[in-house]
């Protein structure tokens, strides 16, 4: 008897995209769009270059992480005093890769053994 396969919900399919897409090591570039006058709230697309040609992931990510798109395009996050470019990324990490279990050999800050939290697992730079 063959069994039906439970369909995708947003988020599964945007993980299941996001994943084809990005690999562990790989860069996710950010751009800062807007900064609201308060400074409290901020703007930001986020892509990647795959095989040569550039992939927007603002939103897959918004869908894999639970971000808000704003109308006028990019990620909307609330915070000030911190990088965001890089939390959206860690954020991105951390739902491809919840729990790495030393799967990948990156490490960081010269610690010993493999990496275990997959938001470390990708890279960010701004644009």
């Amino acid at each position: 008897m063959k069994t039906k396969s439970k369909p995708l919900n947003e988020k599964e399919a945007a993980i299941l995209e996001l994943k084809k897409i990005l690999k562990p090591g790989d860069t996710v570039r950010t751009i800062l769009r807007h900064v609201s006058a308060s400074g409290m709230t901020r703007r930001i697309d986020a892509y990647a270059v795959q095989d040569g040609e550039t992939r927007f992931l603002s939103g897959y990510i918004a869908k894999a992480v639970g971000y808000r798109l704003d109308r006028k395009g990019g990620l909307v996050v609330s915070g000030c005093d911190m990088d965001i470019g890089f939390d959206i990324v860690y954020q991105l990490g951390c739902t491809l890769w919840p729990s790495d279990d030393g799967k990948y050999s990156k490490q960081r800050n010269g610690d010993k053994g493999p990496e275990t939290d997959g938001g470390y697992l990708l890279r960010q730079e701004w644009l």
